[in-house]
């Protein structure tokens, strides 16, 4: 029996995405995928799938954000914190405007603090996952939030990248998270080649929430934080790290 995962990212209004059958690596996919569903119910059926976007909204947003969050930005340490932004409270998410949401989350939050214009657009796909899995609870054990460059970080034995994915050293970058992708084991076909319509960026952050993907159905992967808590819909507020590294090409530290 084929044991399927997948990994989800973001990408203009749609998601990037990567499918891979543990039990005979020769057999996988990439695509744009209209709807987190599409995957989750299309042939493939995949058991885990990690999707870079938050799951568990907090109905009042206090200090740094989420406890996940928090977690987040400690493992990532000073230079990589920016990327995890804080989760606005769930009235912001679902307000109908950026004004409104604004507003919200001035209100719902200690200290006051308005979401970012970035964080801003992403909240359709946020309410998206959260309308998915609090209409479908059985689907929750199958998707599970992560963060590529945690990810990523772990893969390179708990040290930072020496270059990011965008500006000048957006080639050296890219470079290093695909050399990474392929030493955890995942094929260089599937790697190499993202598929029409997606960034190679996004195809690699899709990559890397395949490889959490297959840590957490193999029982490998570690929650941050750990325990980790559920919002008033319960569902996880969690990000899931992959498993630290064990070969001597980096020294495992903080992952």
């Amino acid at each position: 029996m084929a044991r399927w995962i997948a990994g989800l990212d973001g990408c203009r209004g749609a998601w990037a995405g990567v499918l891979l059958d543990l039990d005979d690596p020769a057999r996988h996919r990439a695509g744009l995928f209209a709807t987190v569903a599409e995957v989750l119910d299309g042939p493939e059926a995949p058991l885990r799938v990690g999707i870079d976007i938050p799951i568990g909204l907090p109905e009042r947003s206090l200090g740094g954000g989420r406890s996940a969050d928090r977690a987040a930005r400690a493992l990532l340490g000073a230079r990589g914190c920016a990327s995890v932004f804080p989760v606005p409270p769930r009235a912001a998410v679902y307000a109908p405007d950026y004004e409104s949401a604004k507003a919200l989350s001035r209100r719902d939050s200690d200290p006051p603090r308005a979401p970012s214009i970035q964080c801003w657009n992403i909240a359709p796909a946020i309410r998206a996952v959260d309308a998915l899995l609090r209409a479908r609870p059985d689907l929750r054990a199958r998707l599970h939030e992560v963060h590529p460059e945690i990810a990523f970080r772990c893969l390179n034995g708990g040290l930072p990248l020496e270059a990011g994915k965008k500006g000048a050293e957006r080639r050296a970058g890219l470079a290093a998270r695909r050399d990474l992708l392929l030493a955890a084991g995942l094929p260089e076909a599937l790697v190499r080649e993202p598929p029409r319509g997606v960034g190679p960026d996004d195809h690699l952050d899709a990559l890397a929430g395949l490889v959490v993907a297959r840590d957490i159905l193999t029982g490998r992967a570690r929650p941050l934080p750990d325990p980790f808590e559920h919002d008033a819909h319960g569902l996880p507020v969690v990000i899931w790290a992959p498993a630290r590294r064990t070969s001597d090409e980096r020294p495992a530290r903080s992952c």
